[in-house]
């Protein structure tokens, strides 16, 4: 296990939400470099979603295609994952010293503080690589960042009735998602990642990634707003 390692999943929607964010990521990169700064034993993997060019190619292939695939759709999500990822390896290069990784099941080299990665193949999310990094390098925590603040009991846009949640153990959560990914599909967690994270006893903590302040707080293990899912949930 490794107590100095935290793997952050960057959903694509606080990266890239129309355009890519560049207000956000100069005050994100400020405010990660003074943690890393702090001790230098301290390690990130940041896991980069696909945001907006993801839906645009993914919506003119629906919209193009006869039949869709959704293996081809994988791709193109795929592929957008690869061009955030591929900018933030770029932002970070002086701490991170090796390749982007595409594959989190190979040999991957971690020298530096920070190693940035991204979609690897289809049939799930970035949120699977996460977990596959996580069981790699001995992380026993994955910051899931988004632009929803709280996992609820069900979706909010769609029913008044949802309440947020602070905690919950993986088999509620799973329940809530079920096992079956489909691309595109929107939940706080994605549900192959799911399964694989409850089966190795990795903690998620799912928060808003805008809220940069709340972002260091987790990563200090201070207070902070957010859902932990399995750990002190289970």
């Amino acid at each position: 296990m490794n107590d100095k390692l935290t793997i952050l999943s960057l959903g694509g929607s606080i990266i890239a939400p129309d355009t890519v964010d560049i207000a956000f990521l100069k005050d994100f990169d400020i405010a990660l470099r003074e943690y890393l700064a702090e001790d230098a034993e301290r390690q990130v993997i940041l896991v980069c979603g696909g945001g907006a060019p993801a839906r645009t190619y993914q919506q003119a292939y629906r919209a193009i295609a006869p039949i869709p695939s959704a293996s081809e759709q994988d791709w193109i999500g795929i592929k957008a994952t690869h061009l955030n990822g591929q900018l933030l390896r770029a932002i970070y290069s002086d701490l991170c010293r090796d390749d982007l990784v595409t594959d989190p099941t190979a040999e991957i080299a971690f020298t530096g503080q920070v190693l940035v990665a991204a979609g690897w193949k289809p049939g799930f999310s970035t949120d699977t690589d996460a977990v596959y990094l996580a069981e790699k390098f001995g992380g026993r925590k994955i910051v899931n960042l988004s632009n929803i603040a709280k996992v609820h009991t069900a979706d909010p846009r769609t029913d008044k009735n949802a309440k947020p949640l602070d905690a919950i153990s993986w088999a509620d959560f799973r329940k809530m998602v079920g096992d079956t990914w489909t691309p595109g599909k929107n939940t706080p967690f994605d549900p192959i990642a799911s399964k694989r994270a409850s089966e190795l006893g990795v903690t998620v903590i799912c928060a808003d990634g805008r809220n940069i302040g709340n972002t260091m707080a987790i990563l200090r293990g201070e207070e902070f707003t957010g859902t932990i899912i399995g750990g002190a949930s289970e």
